[in-house]
């Protein structure tokens, strides 16, 4: 396994790579991983002959009031871990390199930005897809892997990929969950075990708005408000937002469809949790 600092060397890398006609894969992330990065990178390994893991926390989807600072970075472990899961290279670069001084260019996907977390985090999306973008510049993969947890980050990043014509296959792989339900995240390590008790709520709504959609409920107002009711039980829990929407469109439902994707977001003490889950049928 090979660490490749510079973006420039990373792309003379990719660049002899696909002169070869040798097959990218490509797993971005922030670091700290977990089983559900690893997910990720498995995937990648069987199906690429060539397997690239970028570590780079963007602080350009980062607020000033965000925890850029103290998101949690464990690089030792996380170059144990991908070297356990036979991962190529390593693409770790500085911000400085990323985001030279002076840089002005950010890539924004309207409208879809715009629902969900981009209510909550404005900017943020226009951070994701810009340093994806310049990752898919740099390390031109053929196949790039994400995860359903953050599902309104992969349709947004597809839909770039469509809109600017980029060679990349975007595949969106299955949620981990820890015993329990709680979604795999980086952000679970910042809760304690009765924070991380509480965050099972977040499932447990999920899953109560699947029952009543499998049951005939049709009124999303009706399904929302009975998983708000669920989780308000939770003294630590304060809720962000619960929506039901078309799962490409992302745009709220008022009667159910089939297909449908809910979605929530929620504070447990400090720490915001996302998950959400498709129901189909």
């Amino acid at each position: 396994m090979r660490i490749v600092h510079s973006t420039r060397q990373m792309r003379s890398i990719a660049k002899n790579l696909k002169s070869k006609g040798i097959r990218i894969g490509f797993v971005p992330t922030m670091g700290a991983l977990h089983d559900g990065h690893l997910s990720l990178i498995e995937k990648a390994r069987k199906e690429n002959e060539i397997v690239v893991v970028s570590i780079f926390v963007n602080p350009a989807q980062f607020s000033p009031r965000e925890d850029f600072k103290k998101y949690p970075r464990s690089l030792k472990m996380d170059l144990r871990l991908c070297k356990k899961e036979g991962v190529d290279f390593i693409f770790y670069p500085k911000a400085a390199d990323m985001y030279p001084q002076g840089y002005k260019t950010f890539v924004s996907v309207e409208t879809l930005s715009g629902y969900l977390c981009g209510k909550s985090r404005p900017g943020h999306f226009r951070g994701v897809t810009t340093v994806v973008l310049k990752l898919f510049n740099i390390v031109q993969p053929d196949i790039a892997y994400f995860g359903q947890k953050d599902t309104q980050q992969a349709i947004i990043i597809k839909k770039m990929v469509s809109d600017l014509n980029i060679p990349v296959k975007i595949k969106v792989m299955p949620i981990v969950r820890e015993k329990g339900g709680l979604a795999m995240s980086s952000r679970n390590a910042y809760l304690n075990k009765p924070r991380r008790k509480d965050a099972l709520v977040l499932y447990a709504a999920l899953l109560l708005g699947r029952r009543l959609i499998k049951k005939g409920v049709s009124s999303a107002s009706r399904i929302i408000k009975e998983m708000k009711e669920l989780i308000k039980t939770k003294r630590n829990a304060k809720i962000d937002y619960i929506c039901i929407v078309d799962p490409e469109s992302l745009r709220p439902q008022e009667r159910i469809k089939k297909g449908c994707l809910i979605a929530l977001a929620v504070w447990i003490g400090k720490t915001r949790l996302i998950d959400n889950i498709i129901v189909r049928g």
